[in-house]
C-alpha cells in the first residue's frame, strides 16, 4: 500500500470514529468469502457499518485523534485479523455477530472489544452483556409505560365512577317509573 493510499485509508478511519460514539472490533480469521458476505449483508440490513483494515492504520487513526476513550484495551486488541462494526445503535453489532454465529454454529467473528460511548468491553465474554443493552427507542418507551400507568388507572377509576353513577341514576329512574305505574293503576 502506497503511503498516499496509508494516509487516505487512515482519514477515511477517523471520520468513521468521529462519526459513531459506538464500534466493535472483532475478528474475522477463518471466515469465508461466502461468510464474509453474510454478514456485511446483515450489517447492511440493520444500518451497521463494517470496515476491514490493517491493524497499523486503525492504530494511527485513533492516535490521532487524541480520545481519552481510547484506553490502552481498545489499542491491546489491535492483533490479527481486525474488522470494525461501526453503528449507533450499541446493541446491533451483538446481536449480529450473536446471531451469525449461532446460524453457522461457529465461534466467528469473535469479538476483541467494544467502546460503547464512554465504556469499553474486552473479550467475548462481553458479548452477551451487549446484547442486553437498551437502545435509545427502548428507554423511550419504557419511560412512556411507566407514565401511562397510572394515567390509566385514573382513566379506569373515573370511568368507574361514572358507570356507577350512570346505574344509580338508572335504577332512580326505573324505581320511580314503578311508583309512578303502581300509583296509576290504584286510581
Amino acid at each position: 500500500m502506497k503511503p498516499a493510499e496509508k494516509n487516505e485509508a487512515i482519514e477515511l478511519l477517523k471520520e468513521k470514529f468521529g462519526q459513531y460514539n459506538n464500534f466493535y472490533i472483532t475478528n474475522t480469521e477463518s471466515l469465508t468469502v461466502t461468510q464474509m458476505n453474510k454478514i456485511r449483508r446483515a450489517c447492511f440490513d440493520k444500518n451497521v457499518e463494517m470496515r476491514v483494515a490493517k491493524n497499523t492504520l486503525i492504530r494511527k487513526a485513533l492516535e490521532s485523534l487524541n480520545d481519552e476513550r481510547y484506553t490502552d484495551d481498545i489499542y491491546n486488541s489491535l492483533k490479527g485479523v481486525t474488522a470494525l462494526m461501526f453503528s449507533d445503535s450499541a446493541k446491533e453489532p451483538a446481536v449480529i455477530i450473536t446471531s451469525f454465529r449461532s446460524e453457522t454454529k461457529g465461534e466467528k467473528p469473535f469479538l476483541k472489544a467494544a467502546l460503547i460511548g464512554e465504556e469499553v468491553y474486552v473479550g467475548d465474554d462481553q458479548l452477551n452483556t451487549l446484547k442486553s443493552i437498551k437502545s435509545k427507542e427502548e428507554l423511550i418507551g419504557e419511560v412512556i409505560g411507566l407514565l401511562q400507568a397510572p394515567i390509566g388507572r385514573v382513566v379506569a377509576a373515573l370511568t368507574n365512577k361514572a358507570e356507577q353513577a350512570r346505574e344509580e341514576v338508572e335504577a332512580e329512574t326505573d324505581a320511580s317509573a314503578t311508583t309512578e305505574e303502581e300509583a296509576s293503576t290504584e286510581e
